[in-house]
């Protein structure tokens, strides 16, 4: 709808430009909004005020013009209920009950597809995240840039991107030697805890640490890693690319002379270095060290190259909050490389357990890293999910333990979650009634003919209820184009609400209405499919039972 307003407010302003000898100027973006307050309308617009800049004339007068430009050019298809122009010149848009009663119906016809769109039809995304090195247990911080990540490619695939979800596995550097040491038990060792006591047993008896490390790393993704991703986090990653293979295949190799013959890399004592700082990192950066073996750059190299061959034209890349100074460096290997293409990375900030407002420590970890795993059994899938979605990544989060406990309305999960049981219940109260014809999670039933009851939707919170409704296709769009993932679970709070609002003041079931119960079961059932829909995108469960 945002897009429909702005094609409407362009069209005048081309209209009104020829009549009233506006002057020449170049088109401008323009900005609709949804209004802080309800009252204001659905939609708004400053406009006017933009343009009376350029124009030199009165914005009041300008919106007053504009106004009118649209109220005749919408006329026939009914979706404004009015356009009213208010001090200083705002132009605030307001939906017609008809469109908003239609909006209920075509969800109801559309289920599953409602706010699906081909926006990014033929666009290919590879979307990178969670990456830890194969050398122990997922973490908190694992497992807010997974969710994110996660829920992202669910958002991207609705708006009809063409999305992979992979993990990079630094299996060929360093760290691999080091989890070789840590088995071993020698004086290098770096990590420890159970699963390095289990390795041990299998693979002390080896010796050698490069092979230790190599079967330990496999070991710890293929057990631990790829365990928690699918069975605890419940990420489904389409590609687990190896940095060993990678080089293996040449890709290293292949991006060095790549940009030796792009003449971006110099000999510098002993060591060859790649002129990052013409891509605007803060120093040009070794790819191969004076020893003639590769660097880890080396390796980010040979990876992008693949990307690019792979004919991704986005790229997303989710990083912990340790990898600050990673960020101008990996965007000047792409650019290096030849990658014109958009190029996100999101930086996850690090997650601090509270209860009682003080930092907290989960009952079963005595040490400072905590397992994923353990944090997910603890708290639960959904809860721990929805929780990190909450907010921006790259915020500071405060993970309050004792909400995330509750089952009350206190807590947002259970709160969202209840109100799609309490939905199916009502469904499946007037079914048994034999009062309902719409269909419902595990049932199939006839859906009938267009109700012509909707028209009687027309108490506030009805109209309120709708007008939310109505957001969600504007919702998917957006954040497959600013990527801010935190709105989804606002919205869905903020649908549950005002379901739950509109349930306290309204009955659904009324014997001696039987259209108007009608009409509010077709509402209700609404409600359902779009907050069903919302909360597999944020990738927690739709319950029908509480």
């Amino acid at each position: 709808m945002k897009e429909d307003i702005r094609k409407l407010l362009k069209k005048a302003v081309l209209a009104a430009k020829e009549a009233h000898s506006w002057g020449d100027f170049e088109m401008f973006e323009i900005t609709v909004d949804y209004p802080k307050n309800e009252q204001f309308g659905d939609y708004t617009s400053n406009i006017a005020m933009v343009l009376a800049k350029k124009v030199g004339k009165n914005p009041m007068k300008i919106a007053k013009i504009l106004s009118l430009v649209i109220s005749h050019q919408s006329s026939e298809n009914g979706v404004f209920e009015k356009i009213e122009v208010v001090q200083p010149g705002y132009l605030n848009f307001y939906l017609s009950k008809k469109y908003l009663q239609e909006m209920v119906e075509k969800i109801n016809r559309e289920k599953k597809d409602f706010g699906t769109s081909q926006i990014g039809e033929g666009i290919k995304i590879n979307n990178e995240f969670i990456s830890a090195n194969p050398t122990g247990p997922l973490h908190l911080g694992n497992g807010r840039g997974g969710f994110y990540g996660d829920a992202l490619s669910r958002v991207l695939r609705k708006a009809g991107f063409d999305v992979t979800n992979e993990y990079y596995v630094n299996d060929a550097g360093g760290q691999v030697e080091k989890l070789g040491h840590s088995v071993l038990k020698d004086a290098e060792a770096v990590y420890a805890g159970e699963y390095i006591n289990e390795l041990n047993e299998k693979y002390a008896e080896l010796g050698d640490v490069r092979k230790v490390g190599q079967l330990a790393a496999k070991e710890v993704l293929e057990n631990i890693i790829k365990k928690t991703t699918k069975e605890k986090m419940q990420i489904v990653f389409d590609e687990w690319m190896s940095e060993q293979k990678l080089s293996d295949e040449g890709y290293d190799q292949r991006a060095i002379e790549m940009l030796k013959e792009k003449k971006l890399t110099y000999e510098s004592e002993g060591a060859l270095w790649l002129r990052t700082t013409d891509f605007g990192d803060d120093k040009d950066r070794v790819l191969i060290k004076k020893d003639g073996k590769n660097a880890y750059m080396a390796g980010d190299c040979g990876y992008m190259l693949n990307k690019i061959e792979r004919g991704y034209s986005r790229l997303v890349m989710g990083l912990g909050a340790d990898h600050h100074g990673y960020v101008t460096r990996i965007k000047a290997v792409a650019l290096a490389l030849g990658f014109v293409g958009d190029f996100r990375i999101i930086i996850s900030q690090m997650v601090r357990l509270v209860k009682d407002g003080k930092e907290a420590r989960m009952s079963k970890r005595a040490g400072n890293v905590i397992n994923l795993d353990d944090f997910i059994d603890e708290i639960g899938h959904d809860v721990t999910r929805f929780f990190f979605l909450m907010y921006s990544p790259d915020t500071h989060m405060n993970f309050d333990l004792g909400l995330a406990k509750e089952r009350s309305a206190k807590n947002p999960v259970y709160y969202v979650q209840y109100a799609h049981a309490r939905i199916a219940s009502i469904l499946a109260k007037a079914q048994e009634s034999g009062i309902s014809n719409f269909p419902w999670p595990g049932r199939q039933f006839p859906i009938s003919k267009q109700n012509e009851n909707m028209s009687l939707l027309t108490h506030e919170k009805e109209l309120s209820l709708m007008k939310e409704l109505n957001k969600f296709p504007q919702l998917v769009e957006e954040i497959s184009e600013n990527y801010e993932v935190h709105k989804l679970p606002q919205y869905a709070m903020k649908l549950a609400d005002k379901f739950h609002s509109f349930y306290d003041a309204c009955r659904v079931i009324d014997e001696e209405n039987a259209e108007l119960t009608s009409a509010r079961l077709s509402l209700i059932n609404a409600v359902r499919i779009v907050l069903a829909e919302t909360l597999d995108l944020i990738g927690v469960d739709a319950p029908e039972k509480m």
